[in-house]
């Protein structure tokens, strides 16, 4: 896996993925940034958050869960001081559908913790990562 990271301007860049796409970061308005995308720590987070989502679906699919929508919505807290790590992070499933079982739904959230989310399995070397979920479904509305 390769990535590349070139320089704009100020404190903004551009990650190049090995795949082929590309994203902008920038550092906040108080160390020179101009809030052009995400910080590098925000991405992290987003690729904390990606790599679980996958993982989750593709569970519930091979459980034959008819999932509608699944959302991760993720809370952290960094060190105090430098270097500024992310210490604790927490991460909230919404998943949606039709005849959903919960039992599946945490079982998904817990092989994608505990086995299969590789950015999970390393940041937890650092932080204590959390995780719950809830379930919609669509059938009881």
């Amino acid at each position: 896996m390769k990535a590349r990271i070139k320089w704009l301007d100020n404190m903004s860049f551009v990650g190049e993925s090995g795949s082929g796409h590309s994203v902008v970061m920038d550092a906040s308005p108080e160390v020179g940034g101009r809030d052009l995308g995400p910080r590098p720590m925000e991405m992290l987070l987003l690729g904390l958050g990606g790599c679980s989502s996958i993982d989750v679906l593709m569970i519930l699919q091979k459980a034959r869960q008819d999932v509608t929508d699944c959302t991760v919505e993720i809370e952290a807290q960094r060190a105090d001081s430098e270097p500024k790590v992310f210490t604790k992070i927490h991460l909230h499933f919404v998943v949606e559908g039709r005849n959903l079982t919960a039992k599946r739904v945490e079982r998904a959230v817990q092989l994608s913790a505990e086995k299969y989310c590789s950015a999970s399995l390393m940041l937890e070397k650092s932080a204590e990562i959390t995780h719950d979920y809830e379930v919609r479904d669509l059938m009881a509305v």
